[in-house]
């Protein structure tokens, strides 16, 4: 159902760092670029996430309660995923780790702020 998910950044250059190293732990590579965005996916069929300036050419700003949560098949990528980020100069927000029944996850805001998870069931 998920189509594209697109976070503001006031710092393009910084947040293609962030996402090019992290999205290609999951295997992801950019889709699309322009000097506004960049999106990342693994195929154009399939959801994608980008970051772009603003369209309306005013400062960046995280959405609260807004979180993309980027799904993963183990543990172990889990774990990898969340250590990644925060290598990359992520924030932790909440530490890997079960979350409920059959739900495992790590939390992180990314350099501009916005939310992520990294997750996987089983």
């Amino acid at each position: 159902m998920i189509g594209y998910l697109t976070f503001g950044t006031n710092n393009l250059p910084r947040a293609t760092a962030f996402y090019d190293a992290l999205l290609a732990e999951l295997g992801a590579k950019r889709l699309w670029e322009s000097e506004r965005g960049i999106a990342w996916g693994t195929a154009m069929d399939k959801p994608s996430l980008g970051v772009m300036k603003p369209f309306d050419g005013k400062p960046a700003t995280v959405g609260n309660g807004v979180m993309a949560a980027l799904a993963v098949d183990s543990r172990d990528k889990v774990d990898r995923i969340h250590r990644k980020a925060l290598e990359l100069g992520a924030k932790d927000e909440g530490a890997v780790g079960p979350r409920g029944e059959g739900f495992y996850a790590g939390y992180f805001r990314d350099l501009d702020g916005n939310k992520l998870n990294v997750f996987c069931f089983g």
